[in-house]
């Protein structure tokens, strides 16, 4: 009986290791996914738009411990919104760029299943004809966020074994320019990211 009871205790401690996540840990890997966009105006109340779906794809990596995670990422996405003119007409605002996240959160689980819910904020280099994709990135590592586009980013996410599956909101904090119409762009995205390293 009293082997029981100390096998039992063994198992408890271990599924409370594993389930906090005391043991430090890190993960590197790829991910990709699609956004619904949006944009939201504060100069013009005859601005309207609808939903169009975008895509989004980079790495990120995760470090955690004591039950805490940070997860910094880095992916090139693009958001397409239809604009209603008022001609009646309707234009497509395209937006591509680099997007920086770094997140906070929690998890919990164990035996390599486990659920993630986090916050943080998002830079977003704009990449168009004056800035390419090298110099953008060459921006994000270097630190230089001044006059970039910030959001904040929201979202849970489920890991089964190497592959994680999340759901984000993205509220836009800076303003842009898209015609006479100040905006903020907000944004939905659903995301598959697979595990290349685990430590």
């Amino acid at each position: 009986m009293k082997r029981i009871f100390t096998t039992l205790v063994v198992i408890a401690v271990a599924f409370n290791f594993a389930s906090a996540q005391i043991i430090p840990s890190f993960q590197f890997g790829v991910k990709a996914g699609v956004n619904i966009a949006s944009l939201q105006a504060s100069s013009s109340a005859t601005f309207a738009t609808s939903n169009r779906a975008g895509y989004l794809g980079g790495v990120w990596a995760r470090v955690g411990a004591l039950g805490l995670n940070f997860q910094p990422e880095m992916y090139v996405t693009a958001k397409d919104v239809d604009v209603n003119t008022q001609g009646g007409g309707t234009t497509t605002a395209k937006f591509t760029s680099l997007d920086v996240p770094l997140l906070v959160g929690v998890k919990v689980g164990a035996f390599g299943v486990g659920a993630r819910f986090y916050t943080g904020p998002l830079v977003s280099f704009a990449l168009d004809k004056n800035q390419s994709l090298g110099g953008a990135a060459g921006k994000a590592l270097s630190l230089d966020y001044k006059d970039q586009n910030v959001a904040w980013q929201l979202g849970a996410g489920l890991d089964i074994k190497r592959i994680s599956i999340d759901f984000r909101a993205e509220a836009g904090i800076t303003e842009q320019t898209y015609g006479y119409n100040h905006t903020r762009v907000n944004l939905f995205n659903v995301s598959l990211a697979y595990s290349l390293f685990k430590l």
